[in-house]
C-alpha cells in the first residue's frame, strides 16, 4: 500500500508495479505503463491520482498510456492531470499516449478547451500501443 503523506491518497500496489485506487488502475503492456482512469475525474481524483502519475512520468524516458474510456466526467482538474503528464513525459524524453474515443465526454471537454491537437487522443488502446503483437492486446486487457 502506498499512501501519499500530503494528500492522503492511497494506492494498493501489486508485485509488478501495478496499482489500484478509487479512480484508477495501472498495468504494464508492450513496454508502456497503462493508467486507466474511471468515474469522475475531478479535484478528488486529481489528488488521488497525481502522486502516482508523477512517479510514472518522472522516470527517464517514460512510456505512458492514459485510458479515459471508463471516465464519466472530466473537469479542469482532470485536464490539468493530462496536460501535466504530457509535459512531464516530454521533458524526460518519453511519450504519452491518450485513449479517448469521441463518444466519451472527456473528448468533448478536450475539444471545447482546444486541447485535442496537444493531447492527440486515439479511439482505442490498440491504436495507442505499438503493433508488436496485434492479437495480444485483446487477450491481455
Amino acid at each position: 500500500m502506498y499512501t501519499d503523506d500530503v494528500t492522503g491518497a492511497s494506492w494498493r500496489t501489486g508485485g509488478d508495479d501495478r496499482v489500484e485506487s478509487r479512480f484508477a488502475r495501472s498495468y504494464r503492456l508492450h513496454g508502456f505503463t497503462v493508467l486507466e482512469l474511471h468515474g469522475e475525474i475531478d479535484l478528488a481524483a486529481q489528488l488521488d491520482v497525481e502522486p502516482y502519475l508523477d512517479v510514472i512520468t518522472g522516470a527517464p524516458a517514460p512510456r505512458v498510456v492514459i485510458d479515459l474510456c471508463r471516465t464519466e466526467f472530466l473537469d479542469c482538474s482532470g485536464l490539468r492531470l493530462l496536460v501535466r503528464a504530457r509535459r512531464r513525459t516530454g521533458d524526460r524524453g518519453g511519450e504519452l499516449r491518450l485513449v479517448c474515443p469521441e463518444s466519451v465526454g472527456a473528448h468533448r471537454v478536450m475539444r471545447c478547451c482546444g486541447l485535442l491537437d496537444a493531447l492527440g487522443p486515439v479511439a482505442t488502446l490498440a491504436d495507442a500501443l505499438p503493433d508488436e503483437n496485434p492479437g495480444a492486446i485483446a487477450s491481455q486487457v
